[in-house]
This record gives structure tokens, C-alpha cells and sequence, in this order.
């Protein structure tokens, strides 16, 4: 079979040199690919093409409007299975090729006379007006006679071998297109990867007769992802029954993938044509397995109007990724493709997922962005399996590292709670020639290691088991107070006056009071400033009423003060004590047991003042600095330990809390495969490098000498 299939692809790759001239070699594939499924379609359709013919007439001749139905059943193949589709114009690829002259007008009738699903298709092959550009150059009988000659009867070459023929093809012509490649069509051996790592797990279930397995892309391009899930599956038990679906946005990727399925025979699939994320065209089901390679970095600007009348997006209600970045929506949507798991229940049977994406899902945006709220979505509910980092160069149209997340909700038991990472950034193998920014591959040894390591589970040089935790930090916030000296000076008068001529008096009355000299404690200061303004004696202007009051003592603060490190805090305000609810404040963290309530109110900010009150100090803006402290640590511990040794004015903000929990600090998500895969290389004893640089300057000077003399 293999060896008829190679014959076949090499025969219609030769074909294509007779488009030399009129087109350049990536635009083969929109002449070659819809004559390959045309030419398959006229043998398929050959053995029951006279009783079609027959029935149309007689269709026809009666007015019945909705012929379509009848004649796609009437079609049969040499089972006498329907096919699904029929053809009733009257010619076929030899009468083509007998009649030279009206090539490019009959082609186009024999298109029309395929079935509305078949034609519909075609229109997004936009064929018509590849059959006009051939006849313009010369080209089309050619071509078409050459086609004609080719023998892809199902005797012959049957649905198997067919769609092995296409999928080559389809990647034959993406790798020669490699400048467009990258957005639809994903390099073989990670795809293949891809399914190892989606597919091995479940083969004792997959290798059992009569199983019924469903797979879904939901940016399925050509459809090269769903043939190699089939073909894993084929390998592995000739028994199964796969049914495909997929979508694409892309109009002439769709109609490729269409035709593939049809190609196979796959009547219970479905490609269809659309934007997977405001567009589902699969509302009411669920899959088995989903696997797809979304665009990275893809803007959804136009989608999120749409997006934002939604209740929510796909059973998500969290915060949604930024504008410029739609990766981990695709995501969204296929969990969302998830049916529910129990053990042992058939109805029930849960579902896998692998997804191609580059660095920035992983660790783009802080805590309580909306990346960090769907990573966290997806962790904390236990679905992240694993993540194994490839090779940069890997890809036809970027060189940046890529990631294949395989998540699902129904892990293995030995899986539950833990995440794998894995690292095979170096297992590439160089390629001899390059193909676009493609330089590097993963070869059968590589891909063999990589889910050898998937299925182990196990700790080593390039693969690590986390708990879901670790993946997991409060972003705390941590203030010191502001410190204002207060000084009346010519300088500072000047300005103040310049903004509020009115209270000249009243400013000569507070330096009266003050005096010229720098004051270290801008809360007495303050209290004297206020003392002053409420006895001004009649006729004297004070304070304004209202805002612009309040403005008043803004502007003097601001000309007066200046920050001095050796000031005292400024005070914000004072507090009854209250008792903290430090359940609510710390979820799920166990506070140190030698804390006294009276030390973490004051890590908190409120400081006891002796008289049964606390005082809360005004923070620095300057000052205010942010923590990522890790959720296995407790808050209060951790402060203690890596914050107030060095500032030990530094308080916890109370106030910045978590949306979901109601604790302090918002919890965020990321994972930093560099962080986790570093390995420290010291740098080499001085002396080597003395060595080396002394044998330089040798030769240098040899080199020097052999000029001079």
C-alpha cells in the first residue's frame, strides 16, 4: 500500500511542473489539491453514475424540487453504501479530456452538477477562477488530461491509501508555501507528538473492538491534526470507528480539510466553515478527544463585542486574556467540549486535550489579569496534566518556542493533583535543508523519549512532577510609611502665595508659630497649622469652605514638606481595635504560633497607640513595592522573614485582596520553565582563562613578529 501511495503523491507532485510560469510553486496547491479531490470524487462516483443520470432525468422532468437527498442516496459505492454526495452532469474526466477545445466551460458544468455540498466546497477552493487563469496561460487541458490518466478508482486505491495520498500532498504543498505555512498547518512530528501524548495513555481503551472514538480541531486548517489522530488510531486497531470534526476560518483550509474527510469516506464527521470563538458550530456535543494548533498572538478585537453580551465565555466567568492575545480562548472553548467524568460510568467517560502555544499563556500577566485567572481556572481545578517545552526553529513561519499543554479532567489517579514538565528544547536534530524559519526536527527517537517520560512520570534532568500549588502565588502588597520634614522657607512661601494670595496672614501667623527652622514631625506640625487657623483673628482669611478648602491644605502641604527619611510617619488616622478574622485574611495558610495579636495588627498596618487606639500611617507611594509569595507559604511568615529584617517600617496591605477568596494578596498563576529547568554553570577558575589569554597574546605576538621582520 505504502509503496502505491508514494507512486501515487510523486505522480501528482510531477503534474504540478506543468503550472511553471503562470504560477509560482506554494500557489500549486489551489490547482493540484481540487483536481486530486475531483478526480477522486468522478471514480468514486463511476460505478453508479448511469443510475443517477437515469434518476435526474426523471427527477427533473417531473419538477421534484429537493433532488439533492434522492440522488446523494442513489450514489452509492461498490458496497452499496451511500455516499453522501452525486454528480448528474453528463461528463466525466475521459469525456474532458476528448474535447480540448471547451475545456475550461465544461469543468465548470461538471463542478455545477455536483451536489450543493460538494459545491459548496469548491466555492471556497475559489476554483473558477484557478479554471480561468489555466485556460488564459494555456495550461488547463494539460493539466486535466493529465489528471484523467490517473487510475483513483477505490479498487485501486482504496479510502486509506487515499487519504495517506492528500495528507501528503496537503503537507507537501504547506512546506513549499512555508512563508504562510505557520497558520494553518503544524509540522508533522509534533503533531505527532501531540497525539502520543493525547492518545497513549487510553490505548487499552482505544485497542477494544467496536470502540467509538470522537476527535475534534476547532482551528483545524487543512486537517492535518485529525488525520494523524485517525492514523494512530487506525494503526492501533483497525476496528475502531473514528469520527472527525473540526472548523476553520480560513476559506481554502476548510475546504481542503472538507474534502479530506470525504476523500476518507467519513460520513459522520464534519469540517465546517467559521470563527471557532463568537461561531460553535457543534453546540450540543461533546468529544473524546480535541487537539488543535491555534494562532499565536491572534487579536480578537472584532470577536469581543460579541463576547462581551455573552453571560460568559464557554462556561468560564472569569476575566477574559488581553485584546492582542486569543491563544487561551481556543482553550477555553475546547474544555468547554469536555463531557463530564465519573469513574466507571460510561456516560460519563470525560475527555482529553493537547494544545500547541507559544511562551506567552505560560506566564503573560499578573495576578487577577485574565491569563493568570484562566490558568488558575484550569489548575485549580485539577486539569493541567502537562507541559512539554520544544525546540525553537521548529515551526515553517517563527522560530520562538512552543509549548504543547495537554489538559484534561479526567487524569489518572497517580496523576491527580500533580503537574509534569517537560523539557526537550534540545532533542532537535538540525535539518539538512531548511523550510522557512523550520530548522530543526524531532525525530522518532526524540518523540519515542518524550512520551516514554510523558507515561513514566518521573523525576529527572529534563522532566519534573509539581503539585498544582506550586504553580501558585499571593501578589501582596507592602507599604512604609510616608515621612515629611516641614520647613518654611523663602522659596516654599513663594510658591504657596503664588497659588493662594488670600491666606498671606494667615501664613505669617503659622510662621509666627513655627518659625523658620526644618521640623521632623509633620503630625505636630500639622496640629499647630490647624490651632493657628482656628484662632486667626477677625478679618484675617482662613481655610476656604468646601473643595476648594480642602485644595488649601493640599497646596500647603505640598510647598512645606519635602520627604526626609528621618521624619516621623505620618499619621492617616486612628482606629478602635478591632478584633481580625484571620481565617478570612489567610485562607487555607496556618499563621506562625508565636504571632501576638498585637504583632499582626501591626503588621498590618495598625499600630497600637497606648491608649487603646491604632494608629494607621499615611503609605509612600514611592515606597510601595509587591511580594509574589508562593500559596504553599503563609503570608505573615514569609513578611517576616524576607521583608521586615531589611525595612522593618514595612507593612502588609490589608486592603488589596483577592476576588475570589476574599484573602489578602490576589492569587495569580504562572509556570517559568526556565526557573524550573535552570542548572547553574559555574564560571571557570581564573587561572584557565589567565592560561588562554597569556597563549593569545603569544600568538599575537608571533604573528606581529612575522609581519615586522
Amino acid at each position: 500500500m505504502s509503496a502505491n501511495f508514494q507512486q501515487l503523491a510523486n505522480f501528482i507532485w510531477s503534474v504540478a511542473d506543468l503550472l511553471r510560469g503562470p504560477y509560482r510553486q506554494p500557489q500549486y496547491e489551489r490547482v493540484m489539491l481540487p483536481l486530486t479531490v475531483l478526480r477522486r470524487f468522478d471514480a468514486v462516483l463511476a460505478p453508479s453514475k448511469e443510475a443517477v443520470l437515469r434518476r435526474y432525468d426523471e427527477l427533473k422532468a417531473k419538477n421534484i424540487p429537493n433532488i439533492d437527498a434522492i440522488l446523494n442516496n442513489l450514489a452509492k459505492d461498490e458496497d452499496g453504501t451511500p455516499l453522501g454526495f452525486h454528480n448528474h452532469s453528463q461528463l466525466d474526466f475521459a469525456k474532458l479530456k476528448g474535447d480540448p477545445d471547451h475545456i475550461g466551460r465544461h469543468l465548470a458544468d461538471y463542478i455545477a452538477g455536483f451536489s450543493e455540498n460538494i459545491r459548496k466546497i469548491f466555492e471556497r477552493f475559489e476554483f473558477d477562477k484557478e479554471i480561468e487563469k489555466l485556460e488564459e496561460s494555456n495550461r488547463l487541458y494539460h493539466v486535466v488530461a493529465q489528471f484523467a490518466e490517473i487510475d483513483l478508482h477505490p479498487h485501486k486505491v482504496d479510502n486509506i491509501t487515499m487519504g495517506l495520498v492528500f495528507e501528503d500532498l496537503i503537507r507537501r504543498f504547506n512546506e513549499a508555501a512555508n512563508e504562510t505555512a505557520g497558520d494553518h498547518f503544524t509540522p508533522r512530528e509534533v503533531i505527532q507528538l501531540m497525539v502520543n501524548l493525547l492518545l497513549e495513555p487510553d490505548t487499552s481503551v482505544l485497542t477494544q473492538a467496536g470502540v467509538i472514538v470522537t476527535i475534534c480541531d476547532p482551528a483545524c486548517g487543512t486537517g492535518g491534526m485529525l488525520a494523524e489522530a485517525q492514523n494512530w488510531i487506525r494503526a492501533h486497531n483497525e476496528q475502531a470507528t473514528v469520527k472527525v470534526f473540526g472548523q476553520d476560518y480560513n476559506p481554502r483550509s476548510y475546504a481542503v480539510a472538507a474534502s479530506d474527510l470525504l476523500i476518507k469516506g467519513h460520513k459522520d464527521g464534519q469540517v465546517v466553515l467559521g470563527n471557532t470563538l463568537i461561531d460553535d458550530p457543534f453546540p450540543d456535543q461533546r468529544f473524546d478527544y480535541l487537539l488543535a494548533n491555534p494562532p499565536f498572538g491572534v487579536d480578537w478585537k472584532a470577536e469581543k463585542k460579541v463576547i462581551d453580551r455573552w453571560p460568559n465565555f464557554r462556561g468560564y466567568s472569569g476575566k477574559l486574556p488581553r485584546i492582542n492575545d486569543g491563544a487561551l480562548l481556543f482553550l477555553l472553548y475546547m474544555v468547554s467540549k469536555f463531557p463530564d467524568y465519573q469513574t466507571s460510568n460510561r456516560d460519563k467517560p470525560g475527555s482529553r486535550t493537547a494544545i500547541v502555544f507559544n511562551g506567552s499563556p505560560l506566564f503573560t500577566g499578573g495576578a487577577g489579569s485574565g491569563e493568570s485567572e484562566i490558568r488558575r481556572w484550569i489548575i485549580e481545578r485539577d486539569q493541567l496534566e502537562a507541559i512539554v517545552a520544544l525546540p525553537e526553529q521548529m515551526f515553517y513561519n517563527t522560530g520562538i518556542g512552543t509549548f504543547v499543554w495537554v489538559v484534561t479532567n479526567r487524569k489518572a489517579t497517580h496523576r491527580k493533583g500533580k503537574i509534569q514538565l517537560i523539557d526537550a528544547r534540545e532533542r532537535y536534530t538540525p535539518m539538512k535543508r531548511s523550510l522557512g524559519d523550520k530548522r530543526r526536527y524531532l525525530d522518532q527517537v526524540a518523540l519515542d523519549a518524550v512520551t516514554r517520560e510523558h507515561g513514566a512520570l518521573e523525576h529527572s534532568q529534563t522532566s519534573r512532577v509539581f503539585d498544582n500549588t506550586d504553580f501558585g502565588y499571593r501578589r501582596v502588597t507592602v507599604l512604609r510609611p510616608l515621612r515629611l520634614r516641614f520647613q518654611i522657607t523663602d522659596e516654599a512661601r513663594e510658591r504657596f502665595l503664588n497659588t493662594c494670595p488670600d491666606l498671606y496672614d494667615a501664613l505669617q501667623a503659622v510662621q509666627d508659630a513655627l518659625g523658620t527652622e526644618p521640623l521632623l514631625d509633620w503630625n505636630r506640625a500639622w496640629t499647630t497649622v490647624q490651632k493657628v487657623f482656628q484662632h486667626l483673628p477677625d478679618g484675617v482669611q482662613g481655610w476656604a469652605k468646601g473643595a476648594k478648602g480642602s485644595a488649601q491644605k493640599r497646596i500647603l502641604r505640598d510647598c512645606f514638606t519635602v520627604v526626609d527619611p528621618e521624619a516621623a510617619p505620618v499619621i492617616a488616622k486612628h482606629h478602635k481595635i478591632e478584633p481580625l478574622d484571620r481565617a478570612a485574611l489567610f485562607p487555607a495558610q496556618t499563621l506562625p504560633a508565636d504571632i501576638t495579636k498585637e504583632g499582626l495588627h501591626a503588621l498590618l498596618g495598625l499600630n497600637a497607640d497606648g491608649r487603646g487606639k491604632h494608629v494607621e500611617y499615611e503609605p509612600d507611594p514611592a515606597l510601595k513595592d509587591a511580594e509574589n509569595i508562593p500559596l504553599k507559604a503563609d503570608i505573615v511568615s514569609y513578611v517576616l522573614r524576607e521583608v521586615r529584617p531589611y525595612v522593618p517600617d514595612a507593612w502588609i496591605d490589608r486592603e488589596t485582596l483577592d476576588e475570589q477568596d476574599g484573602g489578602i494578596g490576589k492569587v495569580g498563576y504562572e509556570i517559568n520553565f526556565n526557573r524550573v529547568f535552570f542548572q547553574y554553570q559555574p564560571p571557570r577558575p581564573l587561572h584557565e582563562i589567565d592560561a588562554e589569554l597569556a597563549e593569545v597574546e603569544q600568538r599575537i605576538l608571533e604573528l606581529l613578529r612575522e609581519v615586522t621582520e
